[in-house]
This record gives structure tokens, sequence and C-alpha cells, in this order.
């Protein structure tokens, strides 16, 4: 007789713990392909979904620890292909894909990802114009928050150190790609916003640029992420996005207040205010020139005229008469050239309060000088012509010469001006150790107050 060996009889969940370890070492990297099914995203973060064929269907799982890798969020409808192991949930004897990667079937992930947030931010009013702001007339201090090692950094600055010389360029450093590169540059934004929180008037920023150079795709990702278009978007400052070449287009560059298409764009937008000045500047001086230039040939077409007139009759009566109209010419013309240099100082002195105060001084003198230059040559022009008729038209044309301001100058005295170039009238405007720049005829002196006597 033989005798029947008995089994113990295995558990539902030892037989369902069998299962998965033995797919879960048959089935370690499965690629599947399938439509999505049925996507939720309870609290926890897991995402939940089934995958189909059309024909069959398999449970999917997709952790926190693994989708926040993944650049988009998926959707009901959406062709994937998924990567993971094929595993049982013991509790319900189910067995299903827990998913490791995700990507789209036809378009990227970085395009589905892109069309997302573009869509959601869009929706909220981001990127409406009434939220941009202008960028600064004459920007002092200018922000960029990109790679130091990167092209953009150097580009920047080749331009703006070409373009103009008014302009400091604060870098703050950040990882412009890879994972962490989305934080790194809201940190430096956040950054720049909290040290104008802190600084003087004068050392604050004035704009942001906030870029980098080419480069594929993935490279330009970290500049579509969701939370660093917030970041931009509720920055104090004004940002200009200037990211990779002139086809690139990111999230950052709708939500920014001005989208630049390189670096080396966003520079000449910032120094392009300031060559609109200097133009403007250019236009006065030549109309300046012109206006005083036809005076002039009036002035000359007039005495030539009376010249021509033939023989004179009546030399002592002509001598007067001749002496009336040198002096109301005289008169027209330091007048008009007196006003117009008044006009000039007035406007170049609002100029120079938003300026460069060196730079501008410089190119205001030389307008200055030529403008006196001119104002000269009218009156030895008048000069030599009167004394070709009398010692008495000589003395009028010297009065004329002597209106110049140049020649207060040349007679010993000197205009004195504050280190903030405020004209120094009285000595109780200055104090001991105050430094001082003293205006000669001929160059300039820089002094200190070693002491003063106040006048009564």
């Amino acid at each position: 007789m033989f005798e029947t060996e008995e089994r113990r009889p295995l558990t539902v969940t030892e037989l369902n713990e069998e299962v998965r370890s033995t797919l879960e070492r048959d089935f370690s990297n499965v690629w599947l392909e399938g439509e999505i099914v049925n996507f939720s995203e309870p609290s926890s973060g897991h995402w939940y979904f089934t995958l189909s064929d059309g024909s069959s269907v398999i449970k999917a799982a997709c952790f926190k620890g693994s989708n926040w890798r993944i650049r988009f969020r998926p959707f009901d409808g959406l062709l994937v292909r998924v990567r993971g192991k094929v595993s049982v949930y013991g509790a319900r004897g189910e067995y299903q894909i827990v998913v490791e990667s995700l990507e789209p079937v036809g378009d990227g992930a970085l395009k589905v990802a892109f069309d997302q947030i573009k869509e959601k931010l869009r929706a909220e009013g981001l990127f409406a114009e009434e939220h941009k702001r202008s960028l600064p007339f004459l920007p002092k201090r200018v922000g960029v928050v990109t790679s130091p090692t990167g092209a953009a950094i150097h580009d920047i600055i080749n331009v703006l150190s070409r373009r103009t010389h008014t302009v400091d360029i604060v870098l703050i450093p950040a990882q412009v790609q890879g994972d962490i590169a989305p934080k790194s540059i809201r940190d430096g934004i956040l950054l720049a916003n909290e040290f104008n929180e802190a600084a003087s008037q004068k050392d604050r920023l004035d704009v942001l640029i906030v870029g980098r150079g080419g480069g594929s795709a993935e490279d330009l990702a970290a500049f579509n992420e969701e939370r660093l278009a917030r970041t931009i978007f509720e920055s104090e400052i004004p940002v200009i996005s200037a990211v990779g070449h002139e086809i690139d287009v990111s999230i950052s560059d709708f939500v920014a207040d001005a989208r630049a298409a390189t670096p080396s764009a966003a520079a000449e937008l910032v120094a392009q205010r300031e060559d609109d000045l200097l133009e403007r500047i250019r236009g006065f001086e030549e109309r300046t020139y012109a206006l005083l230039m036809m005076r002039i040939n009036e002035g000359e077409v007039r005495l030539n005229s009376l010249s021509e007139t033939g023989a004179f009759r009546d030399f002592p009566e002509r001598i007067r008469r001749l002496s009336e109209i040198n002096e109301r010419m005289a008169a027209s013309l330091s007048s008009s050239a007196d006003s117009m240099l008044s006009e000039a100082k007035q406007r170049v002195t609002l100029l120079e309060q938003r300026l460069s105060p060196v730079r501008l001084m410089a190119d205001v003198e030389s307008r200055k000088d030529r403008l006196a230059n001119l104002h000269e040559r009218s009156s030895i022009a008048i000069a030599s012509f009167c004394r070709m008729l009398t010692d008495a038209l000589k003395n009028e044309a010297g009065k004329l010469h002597a209106l110049s301001p140049l020649n207060v100058l040349q007679r010993g005295y000197s205009i004195t001006r504050t280190a903030e170039g405020r004209i120094v009238n009285d000595a109780h405007e200055i104090r001991q150790n105050d430094r001082l720049n003293i205006r000669l005829a001929r160059g300039k002196i820089e002094a200190e107050v070693l002491s003063k006597e106040d006048g009564d």
C-alpha cells in the first residue's frame, strides 16, 4: 500500500509573492506602447492609469519618486511608450507594470510639456501685455543671470563695452543646463530682487538679462519650467529673456517684460536708449550750427550791400549810419548767440543728470567750445570790416568780442564746482576737506579745501 505524501497548501499571499518575484525577475526592464486610459493623480503624488492597445489592457503605476523626472503631465488618450518592470499588486492579485520612464509617441515629451505649461500660464494671464513693464530709459546697472563660463556673458560684455561706457554689469552666476538649472536660475532672480530691496538707489539693478547661448531643445529646457516662469513674472526688476538663437522660443520669452533673440541682442536693447539720446544731442548741435551760420551769412550780405553803394559823399554821416547798423547787428548776433548758448546750457544740464558726468561733460565742453568759436568768428568778421571804415567801428567790434563767455576766464577768473558738479557762489556752501573742481580758461584743477573764510 502506497502512502500519499501530503503537501502544505500555499496561502494566497505566498502565491502572489511567488508570482511577483518571478515576474520582476523575468520582466525587470520592459518597454510597452499603448494609449493612456483612466489617468488619476491622488494626493499622494503617484500616477495611476491603464495602458491599452485596443485589444488588451494592463494596469500601470508611476510612483512619485519616478514621475518628478517626467517633464509633462500625462492625460487620457495620449499614446505613450513606457519602460518599467512587471509586478503584482498583492492586495488584489492584479499584475501591473511599475513605470520608471514615460514619453509620448510622436511629439516629444519636451514639446508636450511646453504646450501644457504655455497654455496654462496663458490662461492665467501671465503673458498679458498689461503686466509687462517698460525697460528703464538709461539703465546704469544691469544684472545678468547666466553661466559665468558660457558664451552669453562674454557676448553681453563685448556689446555693452563697445556701445556704452555708462552701464555697470553685475553677473549673478547660475547653472543654465541640467536638472538643477531651473532652481539655480530662480535663485539668481530672487537674489537680485533681495539685493535691490536692501541696496541704495544708486546701487540698485535697473534691469535683468536672463538667458544663455544656443543649444539643443534639451539644453534649453530649463527656461520652459513653470516655477521659473512664475519667478520671472513676480520679479520687481524688469526682465529681458535672451535664450538661445533667434529661432529658439522658450516659456521665459512669453512671460518676461521683453524678449531678445540672443544674449547679444539683449545687450543691444539695453544700450539702444543711450544711442537715441546721443543722436538727439547731435541733431541739436547741427540745428544750432545751421542757425548761427544763417545769421552770419545774413550779416555778411547786408554789409556787402552797403559797401557796394559807391563813394561816400558824406563820410562822417556814413560813418555814423554804419556805426548804428553795426551796433544793431552786433546786438542781434550777441543776443541770439547768448540766447542759444543759454538754452544749450540748460538742456545740457538736464542731460548731465541722466548720463555719465565724466563722459557727457567732455562732450558738452567740446560743443560749447564750438559754439563759442562760431560766436567769436562772427565777431571777428564784423570787426575786420569795421576796421576798414573807422577806428570807432573797431571799438564797437572790440566790445562785441568782449562779450564772449570764455573771455571772462581769460581775464583770470575761474568757475568752481563741488564734486557733485554744483557751482560754488558762497563759502557757506562748502566745508573743510571738501573736494572742488576748478575750471580755468585752459584746463581744470582738482583741489581740497584746507580752510575757508565765510563772507559777510
